[in-house]
């Protein structure tokens, strides 16, 4: 066996590679088992397609505003809490329910928003859209 040693004091050529590998090797362990935990299914309730044309003529949305101070009105005309109690529960029986376009100001208070969404919700509104004021 011929060694040869570096007796000429100059620069040696040789990169000892094992340091490197064994990191690599090291690395693609831990690719190798943690690549299989990152790839876990969501399951999502996507909605199915039916066969039911859209209505012909669809009702006339219904337009609700209310105002900074706290005012509503139905379809222009204003109304106050009890009347919109009646008129929401009335709309809630409908087999073909119209649309409900909540248009609210920028100063109106948000418990008074989330008041009128509630009372829709528990009379069963179910489609609620909101307009831009």
């Amino acid at each position: 066996m011929a060694f040869t040693s570096n007796t000429g004091g100059g620069p040696m050529a040789d990169i000892n590679v094992t340091p490197l590998v064994d990191v690599l090797l090291v690395l693609l362990i831990i690719f190798m088992i943690t690549a299989p935990m990152m790839t876990h299914k969501i399951s999502i309730d996507l909605p199915q397609a039916t066969n039911n044309p859209p209505p012909v003529n669809p009702a006339e949305p219904i337009s609700l505003v209310i105002s900074g101070d706290g005012s509503i009105s139905w379809n222009g005309s204003p109304i106050t809490d009890l009347e919109l109690k009646a008129q929401l529960a009335i709309l809630g029986t409908k087999p073909n329910q119209p649309e409900l376009h909540i248009k609210a100001a920028a100063t109106t208070s948000y418990n008074q928003l989330a008041k009128v969404m509630a009372e829709a919700k528990s009379q069963h509104v179910e489609k609620i859209g909101f307009e831009k004021w």
